[in-house]
């Protein structure tokens, strides 16, 4: 993609998320109809699956928007989870919101029924595409059964239980590779969003230390702010770095090349470690105003602070990525790195 090209999707990401309306904690119908007329729903998928034929690198521009702006839409889980999904396996991608989930279902001749866990928009979906073991399988709203549940964002994070019929053109066989794809591909939407949450956490944060006025002068001119502010923005730059770079090499070579296996896990460690940071120093810059439910930061560190455990904890990607680099040796760890030869 050309400077000018990213430029102009940057400015129709920023523009597109920051006229929605960030409060509630439902799904914002509104912001996705922009999304869809705008080509920005399914930004990735080909346009055979109704997509833009977007990369991972464009996902990136416009997942770390979505972060910064705290919108409430499942953009990770249509694009790069649910569409992606069930157009490899060759079901025919649905219109509307979508959402997946790696799980179990008992399948019997055209009977479907099983119970699934944590699935984020499930409420809100128009389908819920699931990774079984041995099938990919598109669930419609007639087979189940929804429990409202939610994460600290209180984004929805719902109990889903299945039992009905199932239509022989909504269920194929699991394509090889899928299950490693989902997780990364999972892996890398979720650190994209944690980078734009931070971005958005340290505007705030910034922002009120100019406003917030202590002593004759506003508060971001002690030296005591500055400091803390610095390194805020440290955290912001470095797990912005790490979730570009991440999905550069997934652009660059695909998911499951080693070297773009090894800068997702590496970017969803470093954001993941950047989101404490970055959400405690902007609470500490507001004061106990920032705590208060009417506050719009707790839009971003609440998505912070849940983010960084979904999808593989920092302990959990720290450890995949020093295997990693264990196995490559002195010799394989700097093209692994770099995804040099």
């Amino acid at each position: 993609m050309s400077a000018a090209t990213d430029a102009e999707l940057q400015q129709l990401a920023e523009s597109v998320f920051a006229d929605a309306r960030s409060e509630g904690t439902g799904f914002d119908a509104d912001l996705w109809k922009t999304l869809e007329g705008t080509g920005l729903a399914r930004l990735t998928l080909p346009s055979a699956a109704g997509g833009s034929e977007g990369t991972f690198s464009d996902a990136a521009v416009v997942l770390t928007a979505a972060g910064a702006h705290a919108a409430r839409v499942p953009l990770v889980e249509t694009d790069l989870l649910a569409g992606w999904l069930l157009h490899t396996a060759g079901i025919a991608v649905p219109p509307g919101p979508l959402t997946a989930v790696a799980g179990d279902l008992e399948i019997d001749g055209s009977t479907v029924r099983g119970a699934l866990r944590r699935v984020a928009w499930a409420r809100a979906a128009a389908g819920i595409a699931v990774l079984t073991p041995e099938h990919v399988v598109l669930l419609g709203p007639d087979a189940l059964t929804i429990i409202d549940g939610a994460n600290l964002a209180e984004e929805p994070r719902d109990a889903v239980t299945v039992e009905g019929r199932l239509a022989t053109e909504a269920v194929a066989r699991v394509p090889a590779g899928a299950a490693e794809e989902f997780r990364l591909r999972a892996a890398l939407g979720r650190t994209l969003l944690l980078a734009g949450a931070a971005r958005g956490a340290l505007a705030a944060a910034v922002r009120y230390a100019g406003e917030r006025v202590q002593f004759g002068r506003p508060i971001g001119r002690f030296q005591a702010v500055q400091q803390e502010l610095a390194l805020a923005a440290a955290e912001v730059a470095a797990s912005s770095a790490a979730a570009s770079a991440a999905a550069a090499a997934a652009t660059t070579f695909g998911v499951l090349d080693p070297a773009a296996r090894f800068a997702i896990g590496a970017a969803k460690a470093r954001t993941g470690e950047a989101a404490g940071a970055v959400a405690r120093i902007a609470h500490q810059v507001h004061g106990a105003i920032g705590f208060t439910r009417e506050h719009d930061l707790r839009l971003m560190t609440t998505r912070l602070w849940a983010w960084r455990d979904e999808d593989g904890s920092e302990a959990e990607w720290n450890a995949e990525v020093g295997a990693a680099a264990l196995a490559a040796g002195p010799a394989g760890l700097w093209p692994l790195v770099t995804g040099s030869p």
